[in-house]
């Protein structure tokens, strides 16, 4: 089975599919790699792909007319969707709810895509899931854009002309990217807080060292604060004195929370308190901001269009020299007034809506999207050096079901569909 990995030619990418270790991994196990000339750029030269036992070929002609299955990082471009054929597999990033009218065109030719965006994330795609790989790189590299547009130092630093204060950080959205900036704020030195709308990542902010924002943890430290430890007096003092330790305890007439009546009669719904407290965190969200030197945001759910978490007002709430780095940027943004690939100013703050970060770092990028790329293939592919390996599409398996989003000349995945109808009736 031919694998084929032609140069990247979208604008400004410059990670490359797979990378030489990982080819000659694959070449290692009964595999055929042919790689266009030249896509590695200038960290992974074509003699590397030759010593890795790749055929390097002189156009990406070669490589689709070849390969059977087409691994890129990018979507394909127009003159790249006219090369590929009928049951050629390709696997690349394609947000399909984003791309639907591609997505169509590509199916109408029989191509079977796979598309990185919609990896199931679960353990069994871990291994697979490009998507975190990026989004880590991404994390790390918006703290340093954050750090480095900044006008002051990110740490506390003594000086003999005195101490600088370490910067406030807040990061919105606490999933990789955003656990990655948490994690090297806090190396820099800055007093870092987040905030996400799922509890369970409280934890996980925590122990990398940030502060999490949580309108629940200011109550009860309101409550503790103004706690008056309950003397008795009377007659249940005279009951203390003579051993009977359990008048020490306030009488349950006196000491009702609030509330627990309603909770022992059934309580409020669910869903009732989780919007009461989602107003109340996102109050308590819009007060903080206003002592943060840099906001990064890093809300994003693939196929739809980046939530609106900092608006106008919240912008200029902030300091002037303060900083944001939305990492949403592409997808429409995660503050009001982000522009994709620009920094913007308003009222003194900074608003860098910076794209494509990962192919910044094309080296490690190419590295670790190369070993989700061997996964993937290893996972849709079966046999050997000997007995010959073979294409082995099982849909009733979570990872090919969901990240196959085109096959046998239909669209498979739903939001994608969805996507496609909207357009054609003029919605899109």
């Amino acid at each position: 089975m031919r694998i084929g990995v032609p140069r990247e030619v979208a604008e400004g990418e410059r990670r490359v599919g797979l990378v030489p270790e990982t080819v000659s991994r694959l070449v290692g196990e009964g595999f055929e790699v042919l790689v266009e000339t030249g896509a590695g750029w200038d960290y992974n030269l074509d003699e590397h792909y030759e010593e890795a036992g790749a055929r390097v070929v002189g156009s990406a002609g070669e490589v689709y007319g070849e390969a059977e299955i087409v691994v890129k990082v990018a979507k394909p471009a127009e003159e790249e969707v006219g090369m590929l054929r009928e049951g050629q597999v390709l696997i690349c990033f394609l947000n399909g709810p984003q791309e639907p009218g591609l997505v169509e065109r590509l199916a109408k030719r029989g191509v079977t895509v796979f598309s990185n965006e919609a990896i199931p994330r679960t353990s069994a795609a871990q291994s697979m899931d490009a998507l975190s790989s990026m989004g880590s790189i991404a994390g790390y590299k918006s703290a340093l854009i954050a750090a480095n547009t900044l006008g002051k130092y990110v740490p506390m630093l003594s000086t003999a002309a005195g101490t600088t204060k370490a910067a406030n950080v807040l990061v919105l959205g606490v999933a990789v990217a955003g656990l990655q900036a948490i994690a090297i704020m806090h190396r820099l030195g800055a007093n870092v807080f987040a905030y996400d709308i799922r509890p369970e990542t409280k934890e996980q902010a925590r122990s990398l060292g940030a502060t999490f924002i949580d309108s629940e943890d200011e109550r009860r430290e309101e409550e503790e604060d103004g706690w008056e430890e309950y003397e008795p007096t009377g007659w249940r003092r005279l009951m203390v004195s003579l051993g009977f330790y359990s008048f020490a305890e306030p009488p349950r007439d006196e000491y009702v929370v609030e509330g627990e009546e309603e909770e022992e009669a059934g309580g409020e719904e669910p869903e009732q308190w989780s919007r009461e407290k989602l107003e109340a965190d996102q109050r308590l969200v819009r007060e903080r901001i206003k002592e943060m030197d840099i906001v990064i945001t890093t809300a994003l759910a693939p196929g739809r269009r980046a939530p609106k978490l900092v608006d106008r007002e919240m912008v200029e709430s902030m300091r002037a020299g303060s900083v944001i780095v939305d990492l949403a940027a592409e997808q429409g943004g995660n503050c009001e007034l982000t522009r994709a690939g620009e920094t913007v100013k308003h009222a003194g703050v900074a608003i860098v809506g910076p794209i494509n970060l990962p192919s910044t770092m094309p080296i490690h990028a190419s590295q670790l999207y190369a070993r989700n790329m061997y996964n993937i293939i290893r996972h849709i592919t079966s046999g050997g050096e000997e007995e010959g390996i073979r294409l082995e599409l099982d849909f009733e398996d979570e990872i090919v079901s969901k990240m196959c989003i085109a096959h046998g000349g239909e669209i498979r995945d739903r939001l994608t569909r969805e996507a496609l109808e909207e357009s054609r009736s003029g919605g899109g």
